[in-house]
């Protein structure tokens, strides 16, 4: 068959890695210079490797990205830090990423340490998830770990994450966060960047063509089978339109965008997509001239203490420095709703919000510490899964015969990242496959 696979993300590459290796004539679109997605980076001149925008690192439990990458000949490129993780309490970082830490975090007693322990191991054993969806994380939590414990530790994550909705978000999605992660994280050499660059080789080997800076405009179902893709050069250039048909088309877009993209889609699924709410992303990363905190890789954040952003992650003090020109590398990142004011900021704005509230991780810091900045926003970043969340994703294959979707909206239970990607990829190209026999 001939196949178009709208979007270079990883569920797009790896689809089509599948598909090509099938023997199928597959096409990439991606609108961006490179290939990526959300998990694509970056690299200033003077590094030797590149930084991801948004994605961080990998857990040991990530079988599917890990599989993949065996299979593309990289795994020896993989390796697996044991970094510090940490919240941010009364004014204070702790970390909080082992049992012996957990048990020995002072602003719990010993009672609600205990339940929320009890808590956190019943949610890395059990399998059944789909009873937790029936409820949300704010009730379920409450009740089972009980309120000193949550309001402390699970409330100020969930309220950062989702914002508004934090009381909306079923249990499931909790229950996915805890179930599979490890303490080792997980990088690649070079970057989630080299990463994608070596699968974009192998899916280029496997004889499939890639075409950048390649905007989908339109894709139309055709009266007698096939549809009609419309394309146009991105970046402000003025080639013609092309039009191209094909037989099947694969959609790795966000809802509200393959809404634009396909408006011959029935009413009714057209009007469950607009259902599927989701938060952005918004990322300042810092290139600092000094160390801003001694150990800690990850703090959490609650925002009702004033900070201006979720997370604050030291890069380099879980990647080597000597790979960014002995940089300090620092994210500060937020989910924010797609409407949010920030994302109509522009870096020096953002700067003179964030960049104050570091004093608060080192006394020391002054503005004259950044050597450089960057600012990355994506309005689809993270998916909000409501109650029943199971009953509203559309499935893989839509109502028109032959086009089908896949994205970090359908990976439910999990949360997006890297590795359900690449498995959404997968499992979407063997329905392809499947079909044409």
């Amino acid at each position: 068959m001939k196949i178009a696979v709208i979007g270079g993300g990883l569920a797009g590459l790896s689809a089509a890695y599948d598909l090509a290796g099938a023997g199928h004539n597959v096409t990439i679109f991606e609108a961006a210079p490179y290939t990526g997605g959300l998990a694509a980076g970056f690299k200033s001149k003077r590094w030797d490797w590149h930084l991801e925008h948004y994605y961080h690192h990998w857990f040991e439990t990530d079988y599917d990205i890990l599989n993949l990458i065996d299979e593309i000949g990289e795994r020896d490129k993989v390796f697996f830090p044991r970094p510090v993780t940490s919240i941010y309490v009364d004014g204070k970082v702790y970390p909080f990423d082992s049992p012996a830490r957990m048990l020995l975090f002072p602003k719990l007693s010993l009672i609600p340490k205990l339940r929320f322990g009890f808590t956190g191991l019943y949610l890395r054993l059990t399998k059944n998830w789909q009873s937790l969806e029936k409820e949300t994380a704010h009730n379920w939590l409450l009740r089972t770990m009980g309120k000193a414990a949550y309001k402390t530790l699970w409330e100020p994550l969930l309220v950062g994450k989702f914002g508004d909705y934090y009381k909306e978000v079923n249990m499931a999605w909790m229950w996915a966060r805890l179930h599979k992660r490890s303490f080792k994280l997980g990088y690649f050499e070079g970057g989630f960047q080299a990463f994608a660059d070596a699968l974009t080789r192998k899916v280029q080997e496997r004889g499939a063509t890639i075409c950048l800076n390649a905007e989908i405009t339109n894709i139309a179902p055709q009266p007698n089978g096939g549809f009609r893709i419309q394309s146009t050069p991105g970046n402000g250039e003025t080639a013609k339109k092309q039009t191209e048909i094909f037989d099947r088309v694969l959609v790795t877009v966000s809802p509200q965008l393959i809404s634009r993209l396909v408006p011959s889609l029935p009413d009714d699924y057209l009007a469950s997509l607009k259902e599927l709410k989701s938060m952005g992303a918004i990322v300042i990363i810092l290139a600092l001239k000094r160390q801003l905190t001694k150990q800690h890789y990850w703090i959490n954040l609650p925002k009702e203490e004033g900070f201006p952003f979720l997370a604050l992650v030291e890069h380099t003090n879980y990647v080597d420095r000597r790979h960014y020109d002995n940089d300090h590398i620092v994210y500060c990142g937020d989910y924010l709703n797609p409407d949010h004011e920030y994302f109509n900021l522009t870096k020096e704005e953002l700067l003179a919000q964030f960049l104050p509230t570091l004093t608060r991780f080192n006394p020391d810091f002054d503005e004259s510490w950044v050597k450089e900045s960057w600012l990355f926003k994506a309005k689809y970043a993270q998916p909000v899964p409501s109650i029943n969340h199971s009953a509203n994703i559309p499935p893989l294959e839509t109502p028109i015969p032959g086009l089908y979707w896949a994205s970090m909206s359908q990976v439910y239970p999990w949360d997006r990242g890297t590795n359900y990607a690449v498995e959404i990829g997968r499992r979407v190209a063997r329905m392809l496959m499947q079909e044409s026999r």
